[in-house]
């Protein structure tokens, strides 16, 4: 295990040990002046600092935080050029670690320019495809005209699509001769943000592709979706030319229409934040990336949350965006009912998977304009399962085989 730790990895792990110090410390100093101020159990909290002594006492400990936080940095970086440049060699436990770190705290990592940031990019086996005609060739020498792009969902990475010895990318290249990639992202960025960035990198991807480009097929797990509907949105906008070439869409256990796990974090933020003696516990349930406080509600576009500062607006805002024109889309929901009718499935669709309701996942709203277009023999409910069970069944991947090989392709709308 210690073998798999890079040296930026330390640096980055130290960096962010330094900030989440300071951070704490400012968060037990506005607890102790809200309760120097001894207010009202409901009345206003204040964010100002500690004077006198005590804020003597504060500012020393971010003083020594910074310089001794900022001495392992250089020692680090030193440590680093002597040992040379990291090894490439893929990882899977320091990738899930990586994978969850940035779906929590990716945006603030980002912000801070720190090296554990994930930089999206696809990626083949765990390593990069370099996006140019001669590399992808070389890369993937089998490369075929159908490609199937797959998009992991919140905290994970590319390399988790295989579970319990299955993958559905390879499983599709086996049964209907795709090519699989792999999109690995920062999960904890804006879905809008990542959406656009994907869109940008598919255009590039099809035109680099080493063969004519016959079929385009994409399937998104969870968050995945929801970035991928974003691109097509931006794709759109732009004109890009990967959008004419998109043929299918599989969106596997994605809450189209949030996840009710979010939005009840927002409660707990905002029931703790009434008190001033609570307020500064509250910030510590607002440890929370922009992507996973875009699931609340399933945000896609910029506009759903910008202006709105880290947390979007409590209210369910955003734009309504269709399913894709010209696009076959397809829909795979999971439920832990161990079976359809009764009070059981009752029960099943309303907790869904464990994390995204049954009527999230399919695209089902009370409001008209929000429904999604699943034609339905487009859909299909697996019971007895949870959120991550839809990466290795044996069910998904037939039925996966079934549409999106190239005889079934056909539109949604």
């Amino acid at each position: 295990m210690l073998r798999s730790v890079k040296t930026s990895d330390l640096r980055g792990a130290g960096r962010l040990a330094t900030e989440a110090t300071l951070g704490l410390t400012d968060l037990v100093e506005n607890l102790h002046h809200n309760i120097l101020r001894v207010p009202g159990p409901l009345g206003p909290p204040s964010l100002l600092p500690t004077r006198g002594i005590t804020g003597l006492v504060y500012r020393g400990i971010r003083g020594v935080t910074r310089l001794v936080g900022g001495s392992v940095d250089a020692l680090l970086g030193q440590l680093q050029r002597l040992l040379g440049p990291d090894s490439s060699a893929p990882s899977a436990e320091r990738e899930g670690v990586i994978a969850a770190l940035n779906g929590v705290l990716g945006d603030h990592l980002v912000a801070t320019a720190n090296p554990l940031a994930t930089t999206m990019r696809f990626r083949s086996g765990g390593q990069a495809l370099p996006l140019t005609e001669a590399a992808l060739a070389a890369a993937l020498p089998h490369a075929g005209g159908r490609i199937v792009a797959l998009v992991h969902g919140l905290c994970m990475n590319d390399l988790q699509w295989q579970r319990k010895g299955h993958d559905h990318g390879a499983a599709l290249a086996a049964g209907a001769g795709f090519t699989p990639v792999y999109l690995h992202y920062n999960t904890g960025l804006h879905i809008s943000r990542n959406g656009a960035e994907l869109a940008r990198l598919l255009e590039v991807l099809l035109q680099a592709w080493p063969v004519p480009v016959t079929q385009l097929a994409i399937v998104g797990h969870s968050m995945g979706g929801l970035v991928v509907r974003s691109a097509c949105h931006h794709a759109e906008a732009a004109g890009l030319g990967w959008r004419q070439q998109l043929r299918q869409l599989v969106f596997l256990g994605t809450p189209h229409h949030g996840a009710p796990l979010e939005r009840g974090g927002h409660w707990l933020d905002t029931i703790l934040g009434a008190s001033p003696y609570t307020a500064a516990y509250a910030r510590l349930g607002q440890v929370r990336s922009a992507g996973i406080t875009d699931l609340r509600h399933g945000n896609l576009l910029d506009a759903d949350w910008d202006g709105s500062e880290h947390l979007p607006r409590g209210n369910d805002s955003r734009t309504a965006v269709p399913l894709p024109q010209g696009v076959a889309c397809y829909a795979m929901a999971a439920t832990l009912a161990p079976e359809p009718g009764g009070l059981k499935s009752l029960k099943g669709h309303l907790l869904g998977d464990g994390l995204v309701p049954v009527a999230s996942a399919l695209g089902q709203h009370r409001l008209v304009a929000r429904r999604l277009a699943f034609a339905p023999e487009n859909q299909w409910l697996g019971h007895g399962m949870n959120h991550l069970d839809l990466l290795d069944s044996a069910d998904v991947a037939t039925r996966l085989i079934q549409w999106l090989a190239p005889r079934r392709v056909r539109s949604s709308r």
